[in-house]
């Protein structure tokens, strides 16, 4: 069995030893140009002469929960490209997405100020059923991400393409459930794929359609979002904030307003972040029950971009 890795910007040697461990007699190697085809390949943006090259390969295992840009280049036909259900990264996605809402909820940060500036000043408490919390997107990561809102008892919406139910969590869904999913909605939480539907779908006419006070969190990808258009709301006053982690241009490009705007949170595309020995596993199930001609989770399909 040949594994090539073929992962921009990213570290090779413990991806190489935690695969030679777990797939011992297995061939595995860096990619470099003109090399043999491989059976598997587990990689990351990986470049278009590398897909060209790996005509008849079986299956590509992106190392990411995106795979969107993967699906923008030419791909071997036949050739599944499959995504990591979880691997660690859910619970990663829940505590990030919990910290912010509370942190919001809380008003932590005028806490913080305050107390920088020396004042020792309280606030009125707020009521969690005036912050109802709109999870976009259901699938692993929005499911996890909508029942922690849940334990903290807070009034949690769910809107996804197909129905799905979840406990404690109000579900809409399609494309006639998503105006009213938004209006039941003061923190907007985003987990969609981004495919060319979703892309730009965080701008003036749905975030204006959010509850007075709105605030949204973004973790998805940077292109769902049109950065002025949140701006102005911003400067509205028509959304209280936003958090965000995911960027049209990453890095941030300097002097770009978000890095200053009062009212925005920043993170460097760090919500969830791959983990190396929960991912290892997860490949090397999936490649052994290839080999067994079973059929796996995590297929993506290219028609819809997930």
């Amino acid at each position: 069995m040949k594994i090539t890795f073929c992962c921009t910007d990213t570290k090779a040697d413990p991806w190489l030893q935690g695969l030679a461990a777990a797939l011992p007699g297995a061939d595995i190697t860096v990619w470099q140009p003109g090399a043999p085809v491989a059976d598997y390949a587990v990689v990351w943006a990986p470049p278009q002469q590398f897909l060209d090259e790996q005509q008849g390969i079986q299956a590509l295992f992106n190392i990411g929960a995106g795979v969107d840009a993967l699906l923008q280049r030419r791909l071997p036909p036949g050739a599944r490209v499959v995504r990591l259900d979880d691997a660690g990264m859910a619970v990663q996605m829940a505590e990030y997405v919990c910290h912010a809402v509370i942190r919001h909820f809380r008003e932590f940060d005028q806490y913080e100020a305050s107390m920088r500036a020396g004042q020792w000043a309280y606030r009125k408490p707020r009521l969690r059923q005036d912050l109802p919390v709109g999870v976009m997107g259901l699938g692993v990561l929005g499911e996890r991400v909508a029942k922690a809102l849940a334990q903290f008892e807070f009034p949690v919406n769910g809107w996804s393409r197909s129905p799905k139910a979840i406990d404690g969590t109000r579900a809409f869904s399609g494309q006639d459930g998503f105006n009213d999913f938004l209006a039941a909605s003061r923190v907007l939480v985003n987990l969609l794929p981004l495919t060319p539907e979703t892309q730009d779908i965080l701008n003036r006419d749905t975030l204006a359609r959010l509850q007075p006070g709105g605030y949204l969190i973004n973790v998805a990808r940077g292109a769902h979002l049109v950065e002025d258009d949140l701006l102005a709301l911003l400067d509205s006053g028509h959304l209280a904030g936003a958090q965000l982690d995911v960027f049209r241009t990453e890095p941030l490009p300097v002097g770009h307003p978000f890095w200053s705007h009062p009212r925005i949170s920043l993170t460097p595309h760090t919500s969830a972040r791959t983990l190396l020995g929960e991912s290892i596993a997860q490949i090397v199930g999936k490649i052994a029950a290839l080999e067994r001609g079973e059929a796996i989770a995590g297929v993506v399909d290219p028609v819809r971009g997930y």
